[in-house]
Formats: C-alpha cells, structure tokens, sequence
C-alpha cells in the first residue's frame, strides 16, 4: 500500500564522499524559520560510532530486533553494513513535514513504491575529488574504502533523480542548490 502523506520525503543519493550530509546539515540550518520545520532524522547504522557522523550506532542483534518490530520506514544493507531509518518519519510527513534523509540509491525503487509524495536529489561530484573524500575520513578499514572506490567509480550518474545537485565547487553552492529546491517543491507538490 503506498503511503500519500502531505509532507515530502526527500531522499539524498551520491557516492560515498559527495558530501550528502554535509549538505543536509547546510540545508536545515539555512531552512527558513517561518516554514513549517524539515527534519532529518538519525539514520540506524551497525557501525561504531563516529565524530564525522550524526547517527545511532547498533549491533546487528540490535537492527534485526528492531527490524522485527517494525521500527524501520526504510532500511538497507551494504558495505557490510545495515542501515535503518526510523517510522517515526511516518508522523512528520502525515503532519505535513518535510523530510530530508541520506539514503542509499539501492532503495529508491523499493521507496517509491512506498512514498507517494517522494522526490530523490542525487549528488554529483567528479570522481577525483570523491575518491579524494573517501580515502581522507579514514572511517574504514583499508578493504572497504576500496570498495566504496569502485562503487564510485562505477556509479557516477543516477538518471532515477528528481534533481541534481552538482557539489564540485563551494559547499555553500551545493547548499543554496538544494534548499532553493526543497522550497519550491513543497510550495509546487505537483509540480
């Protein structure tokens, strides 16, 4: 059953080092206070923690346990790893809220047979300087940033995209690009 909520769901895709949440946090800062408020909810992830990301961090037992529950509006596994993003998202979005979530590209098939009122934003950066990002957070262990390389160097394009944000120049570009677009969609849903 597709869920028609009110609010918008805004999915950022790009490849590892492109700067997504980066730009999600420009956005809610810049968002206009007299608008009714974005929110990015806390992704779940089976990772340690992390000072460069704003996450909750849960053991595999952990995720399957609440997967089993059905805490999860969306969920995915890659590099390893599970990712889950809170229901709760549910309430803002029937509220009328606009939501904005780093995801992974393997799921927008899957969420907009979910999300009626969806739009994907995808990331565009060279791949030199995506390369250049990944290998300096130094967030993983040798075998997967080799991983997240090739990912890269094999997805450079995302023609699914509602949007594209191009962010090879100033962050605050990138920024401005997005949240003029978050503005104009939830002022144009049909547009």
């Amino acid at each position: 059953m597709v869920k028609k909520f009110w609010g918008t769901l805004f999915l950022i895709v790009g490849n590892s080092g492109s700067g997504k949440d980066s730009i999600i946090s420009g956005v809610i800062t810049k968002y206009p206070s007299n608008r009714k408020p974005l929110y990015a909810p806390k992704r779940f992830i089976t990772r340690r923690e992390s000072e460069t990301e704003n996450n909750f961090s849960v053991t595999i037992e952990q995720f399957e346990e609440m997967d089993e529950k059905g805490k999860f509006a969306l969920k995915w596994h890659i590099y390893d790893l599970y990712y889950g993003i809170p229901i709760f998202i549910d309430n803002w979005l029937k509220n009328g809220h606009p939501v904005i979530i780093n995801v992974s590209r393997t799921i927008v098939k899957q969420a907009r047979e979910i999300y009626s009122n969806m739009r994907v934003v995808f990331v565009d950066v060279p791949f030199k300087i995506t390369s250049e990002r990944i290998e300096s957070r130094k967030r993983e262990n040798p075998e997967l940033i080799r991983k997240r390389i090739e990912r890269a160097r094999e997805n450079q394009k995302f023609p699914e995209a509602d949007f594209i944000i191009d962010n090879s120049g100033e962050l605050d570009d990138a920024i401005n690009q997005l949240l003029n677009y978050i503005i104009e969609s939830v002022d144009n849903p049909e547009a």
